[in-house]
């Protein structure tokens, strides 16, 4: 289930985003899109990183009946590397919503060996969606 906290108040492709919840998990997923400067206080307050960015994932603790935990989204951000990419707003934050979700999931690609790429990959081609989030920092 995915409960969603639109401060933006910007289109989302609610359901492609419901459905990718659903076919991960049976926990409740929160997605909250928030403005480029509360995104740069939550960075700054939890990572420790004095800047903005495009996307955040907060886990909870497993315990019996527990959400998975938040996916953050940074809209402003997301708008400017979709206009900048080529393609829609509505895909950018898909696609920075399932790099969250796998974060959830317990996928790291800074620790893992792949795993996480190659599970994005998956979901970017079942959903055909542009580049990944980890793609596309890796050609940089």
């Amino acid at each position: 289930m995915l409960s969603i906290d639109n401060e933006g108040a910007i289109t989302l492709p609610e359901a492609l985003l419901e459905r990718i919840c659903a076919e991960h998990t049976d926990k409740e997923v929160e997605l909250v899109i928030v403005d480029a400067k509360s995104m740069h206080a939550l960075n700054l307050e939890h990572r420790n990183v004095d800047k903005t960015t495009d996307v955040l994932s907060f886990p909870i603790d497993d315990f019996p009946h527990a959400p998975l935990g938040s996916i953050v989204i940074n809209y402003e951000l997301a708008f400017q590397k979709a206009a900048e990419l080529g393609h829609s707003a509505e895909e950018e934050i898909t696609l920075l919503f399932i790099h969250g979700l796998l974060h959830l999931l317990g996928f790291d690609h800074e620790t893992d060996h792949g795993e996480m790429r190659k599970n994005e990959e998956e979901l970017i081609f079942r959903y055909a969606l542009p580049k990944s989030l980890i793609v596309r920092t890796e050609e940089v």
